[in-house]
């Protein structure tokens, strides 16, 4: 049986708790919480489930959380309104730097697009003559 929660498609061959981890916006503490409150066992496989059970996580999950689509536009429209507001959080993501005041001398070179690479990449063969 395959169950969709979200428009995502659980994996039958993993527990429960795993399995609703691959919804966007649901971790391991908030897939244990819904089967919590659901009474479901996080021990059984995704494919396990009834179909009865399946319907009581998806009605908890669509209607407790915003998840997936939602929540990505969520997401995006506070980056946008800090980027409109001009504040510094604002700045470091529309230029592309760390925002939560991690440094950048060393760390987050891929970030700023300054990656490394060793000596004998950089080298110019020699011309035979």
């Amino acid at each position: 049986m395959v169950i969709r929660i979200a428009g995502i498609t659980i994996p039958n061959d993993k527990k429960i708790d795993v399995s609703l981890t691959y919804i966007y916006g649901i971790g391991v503490s908030r897939a244990r919480r819904i089967l919590a409150t659901t009474k479901i066992n996080p021990d059984i496989k995704a494919k396990d489930l009834s179909e009865e059970e399946a319907n009581v996580l998806r009605e908890e999950i669509e209607k407790k959380y915003i998840v997936e689509g939602d929540l990505r536009r969520e997401k995006a429209s506070n980056i946008k309104r800090l980027k409109e507001i001009g504040s510094y959080r604002g700045e470091r993501h529309s230029r592309g730097l760390p925002v939560r005041g991690q440094r950048t001398k060393t760390n987050s070179r891929t970030v700023r697009g300054n990656k490394r690479t060793t000596m004998a990449s950089g080298k110019v063969k020699a011309q035979k003559t």
